[in-house]
């Protein structure tokens, strides 16, 4: 072979490599798209808080039957399941469902880039579907509601419509097979989102557009919530279980006034709450 035609052949080599380098199968470049969007996806996950308030110490568990990652939680710090509130793990928008015989009164929140969760057999709701909740709202009430063995609260990830292994505040929850072996603290509505965290009292707790008894309601607040209050002012006195209070509490979450007589606090003008 001549040194030309040796130099022919490897140049042509080198151009069938570099052909090769550059073209990628059609099937290999849409799996690196879909990875490169699986990818994003993820990165894009909220910080999920727990899904009860601020300061409770909750046991949880996961049955091996469920079709997809979830954990069960109960109360492990001396209060009752039944009737706290179940609060948005982050933000977005809140849809009820109905399932009898399944999970019963349940919510799903949709937060965008495909996140989801889930929060099954509820006592009570405590929004509209399709409102929009900030992380911490209260969105219902623990229950027992649907296919349940006691009051407990059935919650959820997913990201597509796939159950992914439950991460709060940015680290992922162990699956143990049953309660008392693995806890979580919530740091969920302790602030920072503006307004002070309390708890209420009563049932049927009107929220007002103003200090007065003729304000227009705005809501109502089902049973005991767990609420940020932003300021108090001075308005109409109001009397309940012997007591009165003209002091008014505005709430973050909801828009509007209540009573400082229905919320769960000795003092009449709440301490570390600004005035209106």
């Amino acid at each position: 072979m001549t040194r030309l035609r040796r130099l022919s052949t490897t140049f042509a080599g080198m151009l069938l490599i570099l052909v090769g380098m550059l073209t990628v199968p059609a099937g290999a470049a849409e799996a690196a798209e879909a990875g490169a969007s699986d990818t994003a996806a993820v990165a894009a996950a909220p910080n999920f808080k727990a899904p009860y308030p601020c300061g409770q110490r909750w046991t949880y568990s996961h049955h091996s039957a469920e079709v997809r990652r979830a954990l069960d939680f109960v109360r492990a710090d001396g209060g009752t399941t039944n009737g706290t509130p179940a609060l948005a793990s982050a933000a977005g928008t809140a849809t009820r469902h109905s399932q009898p015989s399944g999970a019963g009164n349940y919510i799903s929140i949709d937060h965008g880039g495909g996140w989801k969760t889930y929060y099954f057999h509820l006592g009570s709701y405590s929004v509209a579907s399709g409102q929009f909740v900030n992380q911490g709202q209260q969105i219902g009430t623990t229950g027992s509601s649907g296919n349940s063995s006691g009051p407990h609260l059935h919650y959820e990830q997913l990201l597509n419509g796939v159950g992914q292994n439950i991460v709060i505040n940015g680290g992922g929850l162990p699956y143990p097979g049953s309660y008392n072996q693995s806890f979580l603290t919530s740091d969920n509505g302790c602030g920072g989102g503006g307004g002070t965290p309390f708890m209420t009292w009563g049932t049927g707790v009107s929220v007002r557009a103003d200090a007065r008894l003729n304000a227009a309601v705005v809501t109502r607040l089902p049973g005991p919530t767990s609420v940020h209050v932003v300021c108090q002012k001075q308005g109409d006195t109001v009397n309940a279980e012997g007591y009165s209070n003209n002091w008014w509490s505005k709430l973050r979450d909801q828009g509007g006034f209540i009573s400082n007589i229905y919320i769960d606090h000795p003092a009449a003008q709440l301490p570390g709450v600004p005035i209106c």
